[in-house]
């Protein structure tokens, strides 16, 4: 059994206070926490972890993951995107369902689960389908996911075109209170597309996606989650008008909530400068008055949770033409130094939204225990050092895919532990 062990001198941050507060905080030997309060001092036997200088938040919970298994294993593994996971300061990921075959069964959903059970370092919760083989056709089978522990269902990757078939599945998933969580395109208008349509796009000489596209389906699904009643979730918003239509279903009392990627917040269009395919994902970046609303949204709430859409491909994938390439981008990892260096240190992000909208909500959203520093929870949460760095390379990431547009850029502020129970995760993979 591990020893007890106080975590001293540390700030900590969390869903109800602003700034950062001076808190220690005592897990005892069955990963409990004991205490938590401004000064702590040790007792005989107690392990000492010195924090000073660093911030501990509740761990991180991300309910937007592609994990490619089963069925492309090159691209990520459960293990894997559970390691990077732990590297990035989550303490609990959501599976998307788009695997091959996709998860649209009560038994794949119980092979993921053990498979995550045996590989994941930290906490792996799956989706599963909206439709059979998520082909639009014909519904899953809903009832035995839920069983099986399935937290929602989303074709992810694709919307449920036809709206028929989508309002029976908000109807039959409201019987289990289970979250329906909507990828929003029309896929007639953003067909063939590569980036954000406008001035742009036209300028790189690049077919593109216009705002439109995501806008009227989210407009489509929130009528009918109006219709049928549901809980329903509108994933990656990255336009201010698609977010000016969820604010309405919200103040008319649509049982909806939302999220946005970070990278819908840190980029734009304007940063597609070399056709460099790490840039392309789906929503595609819009524009930065696009990304001021969102940021927006988020800061006042209308923005329910930060997630990543951790979406990792291959190099070779990605090193096909801007137009050819897959869409997706990884995030796991990347997430909390780049929302660190370029929203909270600035001040255009408090630490309480943040742990808000990447901790609180989307376990609470699912259902799941809230993690926090109460006395007698488990222990989860992170340690992240605010004067430290985070380098992104081959040698320093856990993911089996590198994706990103912050490859090989240094980035402000790491995260040195995970706490996770009785369990120390360390946080970073030293090159």
């Amino acid at each position: 059994m591990s020893a007890a062990r106080l975590f001293h001198g540390g700030l900590a941050v969390d869903a109800d206070h602003a700034a950062p507060r001076r808190l220690d905080v005592l897990v005892g030997a069955d990963g409990k926490i004991e205490r938590a309060a401004p000064e702590i001092k040790p007792a005989a036997g107690v392990e000492v972890v010195d924090c000073t200088g660093k911030i501990l938040l509740p761990g991180l919970f991300d309910m937007h993951v592609h994990l490619r298994e089963p069925g492309r294993e090159d691209e990520e593994t459960i293990g894997s995107g559970g390691r990077a996971a732990a590297r990035g300061g989550f303490t609990g990921i959501v599976a998307m369902p788009n695997t091959d075959p996709p998860i649209d069964s009560g038994g794949l959903v119980r092979y993921v689960r053990t498979l995550a059970r045996e590989q994941s370092p930290v906490p792996v919760w799956t989706s599963g389908c909206i439709t059979k083989g998520r082909a639009g056709q014909q519904l899953a089978d809903i009832a035995d996911m839920q069983q099986q522990g399935a937290v929602m269902i989303t074709d992810d990757g694709d919307p449920v075109a036809d709206a028929y078939l989508f309002r029976r599945a908000l109807e039959y998933a409201r019987h289990f209170d289970l979250l329906v969580a909507c990828h929003c395109e029309v896929p007639e208008l953003s067909r063939g597309g590569a980036m954000n349509e406008g001035a742009r796009s036209y300028r790189l000489g690049l077919p593109g996606i216009p705002a439109c596209s995501e806008e009227i389906s989210i407009a489509r699904d929130l009528q009918l989650a109006r219709l049928a009643g549901g809980r329903i979730h509108i994933q990656h918003v990255s336009t201010a008008r698609g977010l000016d239509i969820i604010r309405r279903a919200k103040a008319d009392g649509v049982r909806v909530t939302c999220e946005v990627s970070p990278h819908h917040l840190l980029l734009s269009e304007d940063d597609i400068t070399d056709y460099d395919t790490n840039f392309k994902m789906n929503p595609p970046l819009r524009t930065v008055e696009d990304n001021a609303a969102l940021l927006e949204g988020l800061l006042d709430g209308s923005i329910d949770v930060l997630a990543t859409d951790h979406a990792p491909h291959t190099e070779f994938e990605k090193n096909l033409d801007f137009a050819s390439a897959p869409f997706g981008i990884t995030g796991l990892e990347t997430a909390l130094p780049s929302l660190f260096s370029r929203l909270v240190r600035t001040g255009k992000l408090p630490w309480d939204i943040l742990v808000r909208a990447f901790s609180r909500e989307p376990r609470r959203i699912l259902g799941l225990e809230v993690a926090d520093f109460r006395e007698g929870l488990p222990a989860d949460f992170i340690l992240f050092d605010p004067e430290a760095s985070t380098h992104f390379s081959a040698d320093t990431m856990e993911s089996k895919s590198r994706n990103t547009p912050f490859l090989g850029q240094t980035l402000p502020g790491a995260v040195v532990q995970v706490v996770l129970g009785a369990e120390l995760l360390l946080g970073r993979k030293q090159p």
